[in-house]
């Protein structure tokens, strides 16, 4: 297998930010040490998931906005913030003030779509909207006039001592530069694309009608070439992968067994499409630096892109994470012929 035409320029990592409902604080600080630490070993950007009701960050904004204090350089993402859960003027506010603390770091990722079980949540979200809200791209449309700076209200001037403006304040200039979209299907990459925003693959895609024999690396890489086709900047595109990748360099045997019987756990709905939308599944990537180098670059989304944020495994313990970022940063990252940044 030839080497990627794409070496690895940028090395990030993504987690969940579990928590154990009972010491909700300690699974928070536990998320902003990691941040840290990926900091002090040299990683390019740290992502935060998004989980509503569950015992994950539900507000990745607010723990950014945090790690903006702790953190110098590193970039700070979300990946995803699904915008069915959202408003679309009041999340732009909130983005543009993170931005502006961290120095101008925050890459905020989005997705649309219905929010998670919504049946069951539509009574608190919209109780009098809840028939009529856009789940759409027109809300993820609205969220990029938004942080781009168009107007938001059709009134601006000066009421006794209150001045008002037209655009969202605090305005953040280039933030809109570093808006992400998470796709995982030909449709989405292609409106990303469109849209000129940056694109990011994760570990599930969603097979076209036909694909007789769907593969999931044939189908990611078919998506971000379809993504790069439409996109203003073409081959330049910004594209990071995020699958789950776990280097047992330095794991301790007890560590090995644990990662390796997680990803076995997790393998039989790789085998099949899962569910009404016919979703694939990547594999749990397991294995020493060397293994796992000549398996990305054997793998076909893997050769279109120069960036990745690795996912961190959901129900491991902080000393776990920390041996995997290190010998992300220190063994597989330099196998990829990436360099730590300082």
């Amino acid at each position: 297998m030839p080497p990627t035409p794409r070496p690895l320029r940028k090395l990030g990592f993504l987690t969940i930010g579990l928590f154990d409902e009972a010491d909700p604080r300690r699974g928070h600080e536990s998320t902003l040490d990691l941040i840290t630490l990926g900091e002090q070993l040299g990683f390019d950007s740290a992502w935060l998931r998004h989980r509503h009701l569950q015992y994950g960050i539900s507000s990745p904004v607010a723990v950014l906005a945090a790690a903006t204090q702790r953190t110098s350089r590193i970039q700070l993402g979300t990946a995803v913030v699904p915008l069915g859960w959202e408003n679309p003027l009041r999340l732009a506010e909130d983005l543009a003030t993170v931005d502006l603390l961290s120095g101008g770091r925050l890459n905020p990722g989005f997705s649309v779509g219905r929010p998670t079980h919504y049946e069951h949540v539509r009574g608190a979200l919209y109780p009098d909207t809840g028939h009529h809200e856009d789940f759409g791209h027109g809300r993820a449309e609205r969220l990029l006039a938004l942080v781009r700076g168009e107007d938001a209200s059709d009134f601006a001037g000066t009421e006794g001592i209150e001045v008002y403006s037209r655009r969202v304040q605090p305005h953040s200039p280039g933030l809109a530069d570093r808006l992400w979209y998470g796709a995982g299907s030909l449709r989405s990459a292609r409106w990303a694309g469109e849209h000129g925003l940056n694109l990011l693959t994760s570990s599930v895609v969603k097979p076209e009608p036909g694909d007789s024999a769907p593969d999931f690396a044939t189908i990611q890489a078919e998506q971000i070439r379809a993504f790069r086709a439409l996109h203003p900047e073409g081959e330049r595109a910004r594209v990071s992968q995020g699958l789950v990748v776990v280097p047992t360099d330095s794991a301790t045997p007890e560590q090995r067994a644990k990662y390796e019987a997680y990803a076995l756990a997790r393998t039989p709905r790789t085998l099949a499409p899962q569910g009404p939308g016919g979703l694939l599944f990547a594999l749990d990537l397991v294995g020493t630096s060397e293994e796992l180098a000549e398996r990305l670059r054997a793998h076909a989304g893997y050769r279109e892109v120069d960036e990745v944020a690795f996912a961190l495994p959901f129900t491991f313990e902080h000393q776990d994470y920390v041996q995997i970022l290190t010998d992300l940063a220190t063994r597989l990252g330099p196998a990829l012929g990436w360099s730590p940044s300082v």
